[in-house]
Formats: structure tokens, C-alpha cells, sequence
């Protein structure tokens, strides 16, 4: 795999790049990212005034949306935690939901904005969402970088969207492919 580091000239990004075995073009660069996390903290900080909320980022792949979201939040009682679920294995959500790292905050009362960075078959957020709701918060929101509308089996409510795409395999910003790519500033396509 090819290190790619983020620039601040639009030109000299790297349009194509190899990791494992597959081939993936730039789909979404840094700039339109970060703009569209600016737009989502802005609309949390005016919805979510005089609320006390938890951030609740879905790790791994939320890391780098919940780090540029939470930086912009300026709710002086928000505070963030973490948890590790798994769906996935290669390129295909796997179905089955496996909690690797539970909560270690109180939820009860409070309201609860989950950071996630994609939502595709909707198994994983809604699983997430009952778990949640067993531990009594006031309120349950979802905050997605991304949501892929046509892979969705599961209806859920989600209240923040960043950008809607299509079902195509994406990699950087967070997300992986066989646990490489995470690293990457900017979002990428597989190339079919």
C-alpha cells in the first residue's frame, strides 16, 4: 500500500491507490469531508443546547468522524465515549454483530448522539440503538458520515446525515478494507 498524505492542493491528490488486492479511485476528498462535518456540528450545537449529551463513536472505522465532529462542539457539558463493534469481513458486512467493547458510562437520562461513519445494511446501527435503549437515556440520536440508502435492510431513524452514496466498497477516513486504509485523509472507491 502506497502512504498517501493529505495536501492542501486539489491537484496533487492521488486519484488511484492499491491496497491488498484491489484497485480504488479518490471519491470523496478531505475538503467536501470536512465541509460536510462542519455543516453537522454546527446543527448538534444548536439542537442538542442545554442537553447534557454523550457522543457514542462506533469504533473503529468512527474514529476520525467522531474526533472532527466532537473538536467542533461547543456544548461545554458534551463528553464522548467509545465502543467497538464488528460486522464486517473483506468487503461484505457479515450480518452478525459482535460487541467487542461495552460502555462505561451511566446512559440513563441522558441523550446519546452515536458517531458513526457508515451506514449501509442498517444491522450494526440498530443493533446499537437497542443496546442503548436498554440502558434508559432520555433520547437516542445517530450522527452518519455516510449512508448508503440502496444496501439498507434494516429501517432506522438517523437524525445527522453527512453524504448520501451508493453501494459501492469504500475505504480511508476511518473505514477499512481487511483493517488497511483507515489512515487515509480522503474516502476511495474499489474500481470494479
Amino acid at each position: 500500500m502506497k502512504l498517501i498524505f493529505p495536501s492542501t492542493n486539489k491537484d496533487s491528490q492521488m486519484s488511484n491507490i492499491k491496497i491488498l488486492d484491489k484497485e480504488f479511485e479518490l471519491f470523496i476528498p478531505y475538503e467536501k469531508i470536512r465541509s460536510v462535518v462542519e455543516k453537522m456540528a454546527d446543527k448538534m450545537n444548536e439542537d442538542l443546547a442545554g442537553k447534557n449529551p454523550l457522543f457514542l463513536c462506533i469504533l473503529n472505522g468512527s474514529f476520525m468522524f467522531a474526533a472532527e465532529i466532537f473538536k467542533r462542539i461547543t456544548l461545554l457539558d458534551a463528553e464522548i465515549s467509545f465502543v467497538k463493534l464488528a460486522s464486517y469481513a473483506g468487503t461484505q458486512s457479515s450480518g452478525e454483530i459482535k460487541e467487542l467493547i461495552g460502555l462505561n458510562e451511566s446512559l440513563e437520562g441522558r441523550t446519546i448522539i452515536v458517531l458513526e461513519d457508515i451506514v449501509d445494511t442498517g444491522i450494526t446501527i440498530d443493533n446499537t440503538i437497542k443496546q442503548i435503549i436498554a440502558h434508559n437515556p432520555a433520547e437516542v440520536q445517530v450522527a452518519t458520515l455516510l449512508l448508503k440508502p440502496d444496501a439498507l435492510v434494516k429501517e432506522v431513524k438517523l437524525d445527522y446525515i453527512g453524504i448520501e452514496i451508493p453501494n459501492d466498497f469504500i475505504v480511508g477516513y476511518g473505514l477499512d478494507y481487511d483493517g488497511r486504509g483507515r489512515n487515509l485523509i480522503d474516502i476511495f472507491k474499489v474500481v470494479e
